[in-house]
């Protein structure tokens, strides 16, 4: 099968060049300012850019046992109609994905569902060393560890068992941090003055900088004490990204970070508007930590942008506080958001680019993909930089069926998405094979 894709303005390592790409089967086979070639296929992209996919290395897409919010075929479905091409699953499931039996279970669930390309982090825990060890390097994307209570309560709170964790692997460890002492102190104080239904406004202190600063400061201790290759999900404050460095190239780094869209969207002015439907956690902070996040990611101390895609029903999150899941749905609307930044001047489409596509590859020494370039996955974006629409119910494409992006205007669409050379999303339209493969990734000794 022969895809060509003609006339386009190509966005990839550093640069934006007018060309042609062609597709054989699973694999871009040549990119050229001119290909003259028969093909089974041929798309013009006049007037459109081409990005290589989106690779979102945070999701929660709740299979198995949480079905009811969302699912591997559901979420992935969405992920392409947003551009997301690959995606990385968190562990806490039900049950948690801390077993190679249970971690093999999920790959075998992706492998019918999944419309995306798939990777499962391993979920680690106070007593599963033995397990953790067991992870194959090549088709496991890393380890996981909640250092503070989220949804699932899989956290990791033993000291030895963390620097038993952060000494005996070369994988990587992704961690979610916030200090749970600190946390539940916080929560006391709101719950003496309002019960059960604790204004929103205040998950921003209850979930505090200062809980997030001491935990991701003990892990980074951690991973220099250990030599452990550490990436901290989801920074949320300005003072955390002093933790982070930027004078080195990424695929140096053994301390990395990243940023979730709707840090960088919301503050805690909103909750008046949204109320639970942006209870994160961790939670959007002040505009102040907004502005710090936007400058460690444009000057590279943070690496990556991903969603933290975590959908729970309407009905879940309408509940008081304390019984308010957090989390909420992103990964069809990442990408559109960040263009939507690009028009506004905030930043360029090359960074976004290297942030969504390029860094996760590089971080996660993802096998041949996250770059156009000959010879790798056809993993490929094509998007209309000025075409307005506004996200609402109809478009939605999440089980959940809502958004907290809900009633807001874009002026950027993806109008197609290619998986592995297949054209799966063309201009609303998706095709109902699924092409999702699992992700490799290259063995460092």
């Amino acid at each position: 099968m022969k895809t060509l894709i003609k006339n386009v303005k190509i966005v990839n390592e550093g640069k934006i060049v007018e060309g042609d790409i062609l597709i054989e089967n699973d694999l871009i086979s040549k990119i050229d300012s001119q290909i003259s070639e028969d093909a089974d296929q041929i798309i013009d992209g006049e007037g459109k850019y081409l990005l290589p996919g989106v690779i979102d290395d945070q999701v929660h897409f709740r299979e198995p046992g949480l079905t009811h919010k969302g699912d591997i075929e559901t979420e992935s479905r969405a992920a392409i109609a947003g551009g997301t091409t690959s995606f990385i699953d968190q562990p806490n499931t039900v049950p948690n994905a801390v077993t190679q039996e249970l971690l093999a279970d999920k790959y075998e669930i992706a492998s019918q569902k999944a419309y995306a390309n798939y990777g499962f982090m391993m979920g680690g825990t106070n007593d599963n060393l033995e397990e953790v060890l067991k992870t194959n390097p090549r088709n496991v994307p890393g380890i996981k560890l909640f250092l503070g209570s989220s949804t699932g309560n899989m956290l990791v709170d033993n000291p030895e068992t963390l620097e038993n964790i952060f000494s005996n692997t070369k994988m990587l460890i992704a961690v979610h941090c916030e200090d749970e002492a600190t946390i539940k102190a916080n929560t006391q104080k709101y719950l003496d003055e309002y019960g059960e239904d604790i204004p929103v406004k205040f998950h921003h202190l209850i979930r505090s900088e200062e809980a997030c600063y001491k935990s991701s400061s003990k892990a980074i201790e951690l991973a220099k004490k250990t030599g452990a290759r550490l990436h901290v999900f989801h920074l949320s404050t300005a003072k955390e990204t002093e933790l982070f460095r930027n004078d080195i190239p990424l695929k140096d780094k053994k301390i990395t970070a990243e940023v979730c869209v709707h840090h960088l969207t919301f503050t805690n002015e909103d909750y008046d508007t949204k109320g639970g439907l942006i209870k994160w956690n961790p939670a959007v902070k002040t505009q102040k930590d907004k502005d710090g996040l936007w400058e460690a990611l444009l000057d590279d101390r943070i690496d990556v942008i991903a969603t933290d895609h975590a959908p729970h029903t309407w009905e879940e999150k309408q509940n008081v506080y304390t019984k308010c899941p957090s989390g909420a749905p992103l990964v069809q609307h990442s990408l559109v958001v960040m263009l939507e930044n690009y028009k506004n001047g905030k930043i360029s489409l090359e960074k976004i680019v290297e942030k969504m596509s390029h860094n996760p590859a590089i971080l996660f020494r993802v096998e041949k993909r996250g770059f156009v370039r000959e010879g790798y996955k056809a993993d490929l974006v094509l998007v209309d930089l000025n075409e307005n629409w506004t996200v609402d119910k109809e478009n939605i494409l999440y089980k959940c069926g809502w958004s907290p992006l809900e009633g807001m205007n874009f002026h950027s669409k993806v109008t197609h998405t290619f998986v592995n050379g297949n054209l799966v999303y063309d201009n609303g339209k998706i095709n109902e094979q699924k092409f999702g493969e699992r992700l490799l990734f290259e063995v460092q000794e």
